[in-house]
């Protein structure tokens, strides 16, 4: 049995995401699929991908993937990054599309107007580059990461959870904005932690071994 199930829906860097784990977990097995049976088979889940949301959709759909990412949210850790992310809540405003609607609230795109710093510099979008997330609640995969450590972001789109409750980490770019969520066995981030060194390596460390309780 696959340990590790790393979904191939084909977005994103995948392979960057399996050889970070594997680096923080030698003796598991990491697979990266698009095998419905063998992500319904492994013991935790990673859900990662970039790319724009309607595409995403599609290609989950394309390759009958949607039913396995619902029930692996529903049952065993599962970790979601960047697309994986915004793809568990409702609706995004990239494309008008409709997300799987695991978590309550919306996908909103960083309104080019208010794009401004402290200082009057305008802000780019994409986000791109190292930014804090400033953890708002405890939860086990802070384990051992800093309150307000520095992850590496590459997105023009962030979450608005309907319940304040979910969010574990906000961002400041320049509004406060939530870059991690987490219910039940459900965590997720819209930072890349495959990009973001020891503290990365750290979250992805303890998601190795978290028994999906919060």
């Amino acid at each position: 049995m696959t340990d590790i199930a790393v979904i191939d829906y084909g977005m994103g860097n995948l392979r960057s995401v399996a050889k970070a784990l594997e680096h923080v977990a030698p003796h598991r097995s990491v697979t990266v699929t698009s095998d419905p049976a063998e992500i319904a088979a492994a013991g935790r889940v990673v859900f990662p991908g970039q790319g724009a949301m309607p595409d995403c959709v599609r290609e989950l759909d394309h390759r009958n993937l949607r039913s396995a990412v619902l029930d692996a949210a529903a049952s065993k850790p599962f970790l979601g990054i960047c697309i994986g992310l915004q793809l568990l809540f409702a609706h995004s405003e990239e494309g008008d599309a409709a997300g799987l609607g695991i978590l309550p609230g919306r996908v909103k795109r960083f309104p080019q107007t208010r794009m401004v710093d402290a200082a009057g510099n305008k802000l780019k979008v994409p986000h791109m580059g190292w930014n804090e997330a400033f953890q708002t609640r405890e939860h086990p995969l802070w384990r051992g990461i800093a309150k307000d450590a520095r992850f590496y972001f590459v997105h023009s789109y962030y979450v608005e959870p309907e319940d304040a409750a979910l969010q574990t980490a906000a961002t400041e770019y320049p509004s406060r904005f939530t870059s991690a969520v987490g219910r039940a066995n459900i965590f997720a981030v819209q930072f890349h932690p495959e990009k973001s060194q020891q503290a990365g390596l750290t979250l992805l460390s303890n998601f190795v071994d978290w028994d999906g309780r919060p």
